[in-house]
């Protein structure tokens, strides 16, 4: 690798605290931003390979990874964006080929290919099951019939919602809301990316 590149992709940042956590790691590196987003930060200038490997060390302390591969970096990114779109968007409906075209500059055909290769389930798969724990979510808030959510996370009726939800979880949404299920770490949906060998 010629140099390391000013933007670096960044695993298990899936939400705001995420990225208030980050900043105080580079803050205390002393390193700036030009831009810095769920799952990704746009450096202002590149570091070197000590320094890169220090901020990793801190990084990792706090449930964070960098990601310096060229395929793994494509998984995060994708991650990323599914994460963003379904957990922090405006619940307006978005297909998965253009969010992931929008996120990784390639066809969602390539994307899924590697995806089912390194994770083990399929991207579609990936992205029901973050919807899916958004519906949870919103089945905790309380504020929402079972139709708005249904149109809140993309699926066309509450009847729908519901077959695909007692399909993944084996209850109801009904049965649910009566339950106390814990939020699953939203990076912890599928298996974990594959550790990829790293050149200096």
């Amino acid at each position: 690798m010629a140099g390391t590149p000013r933007t670096l992709t960044i695993r298990n940042m899936v939400c705001d605290r995420c990225k208030a956590a980050v900043q105080r790691i580079l803050a205390a590196h002393g390193l700036a931003w030009d831009r810095l987003e769920l799952g990704e930060v746009e450096l202002k200038r590149a570091l070197g390979k000590e320094a890169l490997q220090d901020l990793e060390q801190d990084l990792e302390k706090e449930g964070f990874g960098l990601v310096l591969d060229r395929d793994a970096q494509l998984i995060a990114q994708t991650k990323a964006a599914i994460v963003k779109e379904v957990h922090h968007g405006e619940g307006k409906r978005v297909e998965l080929a253009k969010l992931v075209q929008a996120a990784t500059n390639k066809e969602i055909s390539s994307v899924s290919k590697l995806f089912s290769e390194v994770e083990g389930i399929t991207l579609e798969h990936y992205y029901l099951l973050q919807r899916l724990e958004r519906v949870k979510e919103l089945i905790r808030y309380g504020e929402l019939t079972f139709s708005e959510i249904a149109f809140a996370t993309g699926f066309s009726s509450a009847a729908h919602l519901s077959a695909q939800f007692k399909k993944l979880t084996g209850m109801t949404p009904t049965a649910f809301r009566g339950t106390h299920d814990p939020r699953k770490a939203l990076d912890k949906l599928s298996g974990p990316l594959m550790t990829f060998s790293r050149k200096a």
